[in-house]
């Protein structure tokens, strides 16, 4: 039975998009209560009637999310442009090599605005 986990974690965070053009609303510093979801997928186990724990995803995501929270985004090393999906991105490429089953990396940064990645 293939099957897809996703679990949710909330960071808050500022940030401002040096790139955009001057006098948009974006370049001025301002904040967001980030949802970021991390999708993992694969083969239930049979014995275990489960893909995985979630705690061992809490495990790998959970430090990468307190060292963006109550931050600047832009103060990181690699999100010095902190789009969503320079964001979204950052996280695939930190959270990848620890989680083989990532499947997808959803960042929010409000209830209408997500960015959606799948390596």
């Amino acid at each position: 039975m293939t099957v897809e986990l996703r679990k949710t974690f909330f960071f808050e965070a500022a940030h401002f998009l040096p790139l955009v053009a001057e006098g948009h609303k974006c370049r001025r510093m301002h904040g967001h209560n980030y949802n970021l979801d991390i999708v993992v997928a694969g083969e239930c186990d049979p014995e275990y009637g489960w893909l995985m724990d979630y705690g061992d995803i809490v495990a790998i995501v959970k430090p990468i999310i307190d060292s963006l929270d109550h931050r600047v985004l832009n103060d990181v090393p690699g999100l010095e442009n902190p789009t969503s999906e320079n964001l979204a991105y950052w996280f695939w490429q930190k959270i990848k090599p620890e989680l083989p089953l990532l499947a997808e990396i959803v960042v929010a940064e409000g209830p209408t605005s997500k960015c959606v990645f799948r390596g």
